[in-house]
Formats: structure tokens, sequence, C-alpha cells
């Protein structure tokens, strides 16, 4: 009776110590797994993405978290950050009251009330950003063009003044230079190949915010359209412009438009605000026409304009259109070529129709005028013409004008 006791006694115990055993040993590894977990998830949400890349953390919930939060447009932003600069200026504008404004050429008015004109100093705000290592800064025109003084206000809240290398009024970029070495620069990138669609980033000084906290603020869209050309503005021809709507507001002018990368393809310069506010159409001149001019601005503070084409031209007409059988009054006739001009060593002759330049379509004098304007001595035009029922692709190269 006792040994029986005994074998049941033996047969509940040994189960039950079996199971301790083996739950021990199976809990042991999977408590240590989470301890490993909570560790790592610890020790990650330290590290920035490439490095926990490298880590080989792929799998983890902290790379899918981290990755969630930081993307091309954040590593964009943290890059290029450092390159905005905010600039204050100062420019000395000349006013006339309304009284010298009506009676101005008058010699008695004159005689007795003087030139009533004044000067005044006026201050204003817009953005640049730092293109080279030795401080030189893009900006607009618009922005720094005529500035008497210039305050550039950095991210780590350093402040220079800064010299007016050169500037082009007519596609309203201005170059800029502040003493500095190994300072923080923005790559500049390729505006040709754009994606409408694509993802950018406008950066800037709006409204004076810059000033609060030495910080660029930054919106995002996309690439809305590109190759746009504006009417012409106080004597500015905004052509093959980008737009996007990634907001930009007052004081946004003269900052660059980024691609993902990180890259400028864009000065930002045009707000539409038909109601005082962003409406999400905004536009930046094309990085690539900034970079053609960039080593002229440097050497010579402006732009040669100053050439001709030799060429006398006027708009088609529907006389002229049925004359040479033209399905459209489109186009512009030459009119006269002078001797030993540009046009012709380009082979140009009386009663050619121009009907296309570098590509553009020509409708009318105003059109050929305003792709014409913001081109510089040396430029070679590609020229489509129709002369005796035939198309012809003629190059004319711009000289300087003969004094």
């Amino acid at each position: 009776m006792r040994y029986k006791k005994l074998i049941l006694i033996m047969l509940i115990l040994v189960p039950f110590i079996v199971g301790v055993v083996l739950g021990y040993t199976i809990g042991s590894p999977l408590k240590e797994s989470s301890d490993k977990v909570d560790h790592v998830y610890e020790e990650e949400m330290h590290q920035p993405p490439a490095v926990i890349q490298q880590a080989g953390y792929k799998d983890s919930i902290v790379d899918q978290i981290s990755y969630q939060r930081r993307n091309a447009i954040t590593e964009a932003v943290a890059k290029a950050s450092p390159t905005v600069v905010g600039i204050n200026v100062t420019e000395v504008r000349e006013y006339r009251d309304p009284w010298g404004q009506m009676f101005g050429n008058d010699p008695f008015f004159r005689h007795f009330f003087g030139d009533r004109t004044f000067k005044q100093e006026v201050k204003g705000l817009g953005s640049g950003f730092i293109i080279s290592a030795d401080g030189y800064i893009l900006t607009n025109d618009h922005v720094a063009g005529n500035a008497k003084e210039i305050t550039i206000t950095m991210t780590n809240g350093e402040k220079y003044k800064a010299e007016l290398v050169g500037t082009d009024a007519l596609i309203d970029i201005a170059l800029l230079k502040i003493d500095g070495k190994n300072l923080p620069y923005i790559k500049l990138g390729n505006s040709d190949d754009v994606i409408i669609g694509e993802w950018v980033i406008a950066m800037g000084n709006p409204f004076g915010l810059f000033e609060i906290a030495d910080k660029p603020t930054v919106t995002v869209g996309v690439v809305s359209a590109v190759g746009l050309n504006l009417r012409p503005e106080q004597g500015r021809f905004y052509r093959g412009m980008i737009q996007t709507d990634a907001a930009i507001n007052s004081g946004n002018s003269g900052g660059p438009l980024l691609n993902a990368l990180g890259e400028a393809i864009g000065v930002n310069s045009v707000i539409f605000t038909p109601n005082q506010g962003s409406v999400g159409v905004g536009f930046a001149i094309p990085i690539n026409k900034v970079k053609n001019i960039i080593d002229e601005l440097k050497a010579k503070g402006k732009i040669e304009r100053n050439f001709y084409t030799g060429l006398e031209i006027q708009s088609v007409d529907g006389r002229i259109a049925r004359y040479f059988g033209l399905e459209k009054a489109e186009g512009v006739i030459v009119s006269d070529v002078r001797r030993s001009s540009p046009a012709e060593k380009s082979g140009f002759k009386v009663g050619d129709i121009i009907v296309e330049v570098n590509g553009e379509k020509i409708i009318n004098e105003n059109n050929i005028t305003s792709i014409i304007t913001d081109l510089k001595v040396g430029d070679v035009l590609k020229i489509k013409i129709y002369r005796e029922k035939q198309f012809l692709n003629l190059k004319l190269k711009l000289e300087g004008a003969k004094s």
C-alpha cells in the first residue's frame, strides 16, 4: 500500500518538475530576446537613417518608424538649410511729390518752388543662398540690385556685410559676396531635366520670419509646369520659368527651389497673388539660365546685351500671309538686311519669314523681341525661316553693337 502511494506521488511530481524546467529553459531566451529588442529600440532612436541601414536593422519596427519620419525631403532640407540666408537691404529711392509731377517742367514753378524731388532710404528684405565656400550668394535683382547696403544673416545667427558683385535686371538675378571661408554651400542642379510632378522644396525668408529664429522657412510641393514665359514686369523678362505649388510668399524671393536631392534647380522669383496671399502658383528662374551668367557677373559686374543682328522685321499680317501662301498670319518678315551685319553673314535675305527661333514658334514682333532680349553678345540663335515655299534653318551669332 505504501509503495502504491509513493508511485502515485512520483507520477504527479515528475510531470510538474519537467514542466517547470522546460518552461524556464524556453522562457529565458524569449525574455533575453525581448530585452535585446528593447535595447536595440533605445539605441536606434538616436541613430540617423544611414547608420540604421548600415547596421542591418531594416526589418526592425524602429527602422520602419524612422523611415516614415525621415525621407528624401527631410534629408534635402537638412542639407540645404545652412546655405540659405536672410537678406536685409537699404536702398535710396527718389520721389517727386504730386505738385512736382504736375509742374516739374514749368520754369516758373521751378523758380519759386525748386526741384520738388527728394530721396528717401527704404529698407527691404528677401532671401538668398550660398553657392561657394568662399561666400558667393545668389538672389534676385529686385531684392538687392539697387541696394546701398546689404546685410546677410546666416542660420547660425552670424551677420555679414555683403558686396553687390553684379546684377542682371533683365532676368532678375543678382550676385553678392561676403568674406568667409569654408562656408556651407548648395549644389546647383540641372534645371533641364526637371520632371513635371516631382517633389520640390521652396526655402527662404517669408515675411521676415528668418529674423525671428535664424532659420529658413520650408514649404513643399511639386513642379506644376516648366518652360513658362510670363509677361514682362518692370523691364524684367521671365522666360522658361518653373512653376510650383510649393507656397512662395513675400520675402521668399531669391531663395532656392530644391529638388529631392537637395540641389538648387531654380531661384524663387515671382508670386501670383491676386488676393495678396499665396494661391499655390509660384515661379522660379531655371538654375541653368543662372549658371550661364555667373562667370560674366563675376568678371564684369553685368551682362553685355548691347548686341545687334542687322535685321529689320515686321509682323506678318493677313495681306502678307496671303501673298506668300501662308495658312496663318504668324511670324515676322525680314524687311531689310544691313551690309556686313551678323544677319548678312548668316545668309538672311529680304522677304524671309522667320517662323521659329531656338525651337520657339514666332507669332509676331513682340514675341521675337521677348525671346532675344535676355540673350547676350556671343549667343547663337537657331532660326527657322520660310523662303520660296520651303523651310530653311539658319544660325545667327549675336555681335556687339558698333559705336
